[in-house]
């Protein structure tokens, strides 16, 4: 295989096409590929992936599903008025924005829908191969983006049916990030989960996931508050300090905002953002993070955390950090970074949970450090085997 970028058509399917994230990445990905913005915050166009043979900015192609249906143009509009796009781009990129809008299509289940999960997987499979046959794709990464879900619970899991769970039994027991999960496997595709809803993690899929032959990484994308987290927890344990308390407020609006005002959906973010502490502290400190919905703050997010730690002789000392990013300029490089990767390690015949993708995730794939200085280690040398030089 040849070491360099490939111009090969290469499908990205968003799921959540027309929210937020999605947008800023479809428009960044237009401006990049004309050389009308520089990548940054993609670590995939550093040096150190240079060789890895992934696929070239311009050769990718955009389509999803949505339940919104606001067209991206406009989309770009919003926000860039608000400061998340450069003032202009959404002009220079409006024809990229209008072809990857007309490949978005309807999502589900829509409010009312008497479609059982098996109907909706079909409809969606078919959308997604359409979309590789019609585009002439040798592949597509599917990239779930949807709002947050509620974790599923023993009630609505369902039976689990006996591997291989191809056909879901009747009615609707699946949650929807799992309907499209399910749906890009039929449809030979590679996924990313990069929210924290169950996708390929319910436990219904386990069989499917392990005989679908194809790579899949996730969930939920580390862009702010976690991601210094996995940086400072492991500080503190080198040095031998111990934290007694870490606790964290989360303010932000916007449709993340919004999705995350329910409790249960809330908790779901939690876990991630919990984890990272246990996993590289060792033991799980007092306090938890709290996550406020402020409409008026739009994209923009506030992450503040205070820890409580003794030092030499019991000596109390704190730490406070303040984190003031917006979300979808945080999030949309690691999308394109991960479609990216992802691509190539189907190419390159690569198969199931790619835990070498951690450095982008809150709750990786079994087998990841949770510390961020290892997950970049673990990333590098697997973009030198996709290189070749690596085992």
């Amino acid at each position: 295989m040849s070491s360099t970028a490939t111009e090969d058509p290469t499908g990205v399917w968003l799921i959540g096409a027309r929210g937020s994230v999605a947008t800023t990445a479809v428009a960044g990905c237009a401006a990049m590929a004309a050389g009308l913005h520089p990548p940054t915050g993609m670590v995939t166009e550093t040096p150190a992936f240079a060789g890895a043979g992934l696929p070239a900015l311009s050769s990718l192609v955009f389509g999803g599903h949505d339940t919104m249906e606001c067209p991206l143009p406009k989309r770009a509009e919003q926000l860039a008025a608000q400061g998340v796009l450069p003032y202009g781009l959404p002009v220079a990129v409006h024809t990229e924005l209008v072809a990857a809008d007309a490949e978005i299509r309807t999502g589900g289940p829509l409010p009312g829908d008497a479609r059982t999960d098996e109907e909706l997987i079909s409809a969606f499979t078919s959308e997604i191969s359409d979309f590789l046959h019609r585009r002439g794709l040798a592949r597509a990464v599917v990239v779930n983006l949807a709002s947050t879900e509620p974790a599923p619970s023993a009630a609505t899991a369902g039976p689990t049916a006996p591997p291989p769970f191809e056909t879901p039994p009747p009615g609707r027991l699946l949650p929807a990030s799992s309907l499209y999960a399910t749906a890009a496997l039929r449809a030979g595709c590679p996924y990313v989960n990069f929210t924290p809803s169950a996708g390929l993690h319910h436990p219904d899929l386990a069989a499917l996931a392990a005989r679908s032959g194809l790579p899949y990484a996730g969930r939920d994308g580390k862009t702010g508050q976690t991601l210094l987290r996995s940086v400072l927890g492991p500080m503190f344990a080198q040095r031998a300090l111990d934290v007694r308390a870490w606790s964290g407020t989360n303010l932000l609006g916007g449709g993340d905002g919004a999705a995350l005002a329910d409790p249960d959906a809330a908790a779901a973010k939690n876990a991630g953002k919990e984890r990272v502490l246990a996993d590289t502290l060792g033991t799980v400190p007092q306090g938890e993070v709290h996550i406020d919905d402020v409409p008026a703050l739009g994209d923009w997010k506030t992450a503040w955390d205070h820890i409580a730690f003794d030092g030499f002789l019991g000596t109390r000392m704190t730490l406070q950090t303040t984190w003031q990013g917006c979300d979808s300029a945080l999030a949309a490089p690691l999308v394109l970074d991960l479609a990216r990767l992802l691509s190539r390690s189907h190419a390159h015949g690569l198969t199931g949970p790619r835990p070498e993708l951690a450095f982008y995730f809150k709750d990786p794939d079994p087998g990841a450090s949770a510390a961020l200085a290892d997950q970049y280690a673990a990333l590098t040398a697997f973009a030198a085997r996709l290189q070749g030089r690596g085992e």
